[in-house]
């Protein structure tokens, strides 16, 4: 029996929320990315890896955002706690990948594209990993076509917000790189929601695992909470709100390549301007 789907049963809500998810998580992980194309070499895992678990946090609670307007009519939807949140460590860890490939080897040619690809993998990964961990008296199945044009689009926006994090131009830049960000990866979700259709078994058992408001809980006090921090972190930081770079070597920019350096001496030589004499008459005695 097919079963009816809605994915809006709290109306415009849990969209709009979701949304705002993604733009924060995606917002602060830019700005930490192009923070640490700024910094000297010592300081760069740090910064990249808090982008790394920002952007993971602000689409994994995007799509279970999401997923609390989605309901099927005739059973109820349970989740399973391990594998929901072993998604959002797909999502931090794949995303970190993407991430650092593009903080060390520049945001430009085979670098960009590599780590935009895997960075949108992760997104894809962890949707249909968090889709997995539903359980409900039925099938899922899905339409192959429309799932591979939403990693299609997870890929496309990691790949350009990447590129807007390598372009260091302040923070407005940022914010309207993480506005079309969210929006891309929204769209990804609810275009991997269009690709599901669930037929139910009719057989009223009950399912295992928890309910959706359960979840709500830690996704509100543990992902937010981080997401909250790194906002404090991006906020008290002149740099990452000027866009103001710091003196940093060219030899350590990523995606320029180091230059053996020539030390030259200390003290210069100085030349001593030619002095013109003038005739002042010969010296030896004349002859009288």
């Amino acid at each position: 029996m097919q079963g009816t789907v809605d994915g809006f049963s709290y109306g415009l809500v849990t969209p709009l929320v979701a949304y705002f998810m993604a733009f924060l998580g995606g917002a602060l992980g830019l700005r930490c990315t192009t923070r640490s194309m700024l910094v000297s070499q010592s300081w760069r895992p740090g910064w990249l890896a808090l982008g790394s678990a920002a952007i993971g946090s602000g689409i994994w609670t995007m799509h279970f955002v999401a997923m609390m307007g989605f309901t099927v009519r005739g059973t109820s939807i349970h989740y399973d706690r391990a594998m929901t949140f072993a998604s959002l460590a797909v999502a931090i860890v794949m995303v970190g990948v993407g991430i650092f490939i593009v903080g060390y080897r520049g945001a430009r040619g085979t670098a960009l594209f590599t780590g935009g690809t895997i960075t949108g993998l992760g997104i894809a990964s962890m949707h249909y990993l968090g889709m997995a961990s539903m359980s409900l008296d039925g099938k899922l199945e899905y339409n192959t076509v429309t799932v591979g044009i939403s990693v299609v689009i997870a890929m496309g926006a990691a790949t350009a917000a990447l590129w807007a994090a390598g372009q260091v131009r302040g923070f407005l830049w940022s914010v309207g790189a993480s506005l079309v960000m969210g929006l891309a990866v929204s769209g990804m979700h609810y275009t991997g929601m269009a690709a599901l259709s669930v037929h139910l078994h009719g057989t009223d058992e009950p399912t295992t695992g928890d309910s959706p408001a359960s979840l709500l809980a830690p996704m509100l006090i543990g992902p937010l909470a981080f997401l909250l921090l790194a906002g404090v972190v991006v906020m008290f930081d002149p740099l990452m709100v000027m866009g103001k770079p710091a003196v940093v070597p060219v030899e350590q920019k990523p995606g320029i390549p180091a230059h053996t350096h020539v030390r030259h001496s200390a003290h210069r030589l100085r030349f001593r301007p030619r002095r013109t004499f003038e005739h002042r008459g010969s010296r030896t005695p004349q002859n009288r």
